[in-house]
């Protein structure tokens, strides 16, 4: 099948149609929707470990004497609490309070940082840092974006796999940490997060290697017992950990306090943009928020933009929905009014036109089982 001329290709496309992968639109990419199927993929990360392509998202270097300080000025968490080597899950706001993006903000140095944003808000992120940007700040940015490529490895068995591929295990990065290393290719970063709630590490390189390390990775992954995965396990591993996904439960129209992500703004830490706006939301009362549920008793799967319903009425739709391969059950997120939001309440999702009855639960919805 072809791509339109208007869809974008990682330095990886040819590898994952020589591997069988079904490509589907994403983000204005052409990406690797599954290889052998969702679920098999799925429980491969949750038993074994999986290799995600993820050279769609975006990379910002910000340097300079004033990196810190503008970064603290734009991002809602507090970048002077990071140490050299250290990563923090933040969010880029408006003026309003609404999300432009959610990001992890590594600081690679004193004075430099390293930005991995979301695929398709790389534009918007940019123009806003820039929109910043003042003439008494002194920093630089690039964007490393097209130059780069990304895959994720996660499951129990990465370390496993980072063993086979790196050598040993002593590189291995703990959680929510970067490593660089510079090389005869170029630098190589080397992150302890990931977005399946499994242990695991992102590793980016200059784009040009990045087939040879895909292969060499794909490799060590099958041995360990695992396989290459696409979007769709991506998608319905970070929902069973309740993580949002940007453009379906964030938006610029709403703010992070609604969200249920207050825990990554920090209020105390001085002016940053979308401050104002989320004091005087947080002093009001937020309108609604994002609340997960779980579907009771036999029903379809909820999916995005079903209505939910509560006390009778159309209080809002879903925002992210599928059935749980871990938890055999369906499970979505949505905002609602803060009276239909609180843990244990009952609500509806309808579903071609039939009303199936749902619960409101704590998130996450999975929790790894505790190892003996």
């Amino acid at each position: 099948m072809s791509v339109p001329d208007s869809l974008r290709r990682t330095p990886l496309h040819a590898v994952h149609v020589e591997m069988g992968a079904r490509m589907v639109p994403f983000a204005g990419w052409d990406m690797p929707v599954q290889y052998t199927g969702i679920v098999d993929e799925h429980k491969a990360v949750r038993q074994s470990v999986g290799v995600f392509d993820i050279s769609h998202m975006g990379q910002f270097i910000v340097s300079g004497n004033g990196a810190e300080a503008f970064l603290n000025r734009v991002l809602t968490n507090n970048i002077a609490k990071l140490q050299p080597g250290q990563g923090q899950y933040t969010l880029l706001l408006n003026a309003q309070g609404g999300v432009i993006d959610d990001l992890i903000a590594y600081r690679t140095s004193e004075r430099e940082f390293y930005l991995v944003v979301n695929a398709s808000r790389i534009d918007a992120d940019w123009q806003q840092l820039e929109s910043q940007l003042t003439e008494d700040d002194d920093v630089l940015m690039a964007n490393a974006s097209d130059f780069t490529a990304g895959l994720a490895v996660q499951g129990p068995k990465a370390r496993e796999v980072a063993a086979a591929v790196f050598g040993s295990t002593d590189s291995f990065p703990e959680h929510n940490t970067i490593l660089v290393s510079m090389t005869e290719n170029g630098p190589m970063w080397l992150c302890g997060t990931g977005y399946t709630g499994e242990e695991g590490f992102e590793f980016f390189m200059p784009a040009e290697t990045a087939e040879g390390w895909f292969r060499k990775i794909v490799e060590a992954v099958k041995a360990a017992g695992g396989m290459p995965c696409g979007l769709g396990a991506r998608d319905t591993l970070r929902l069973e950990m309740g993580y949002p996904l940007n453009g379906n439960d964030l938006s610029e129209q709403r703010t992070p306090l609604q969200a249920g992500l207050g825990f990554f703004v920090d209020l105390d830490k001085g002016e940053f943009t979308g401050r104002e706006a989320l004091v005087a939301q947080k002093a009001a009362g937020l309108p609604d928020k994002l609340a997960a549920f779980r579907m009771t008793g036999a029903a379809p799967p909820p999916r995005p933009h079903y209505p939910v319903v509560s006390g009778g009425q159309v209080v809002g739709e879903v925002c992210s929905g599928t059935q749980s391969p871990s938890l055999s059950a369906g499970i979505g997120m949505a905002y609602v009014p803060l009276a239909a939001a609180a843990i244990g309440s009952t609500i509806e999702i309808e579903i071609r036109g039939r009303r199936f009855p749902a619960e409101v639960v704590k998130k996450p919805f999975y929790r790894r089982p505790a190892t003996s």
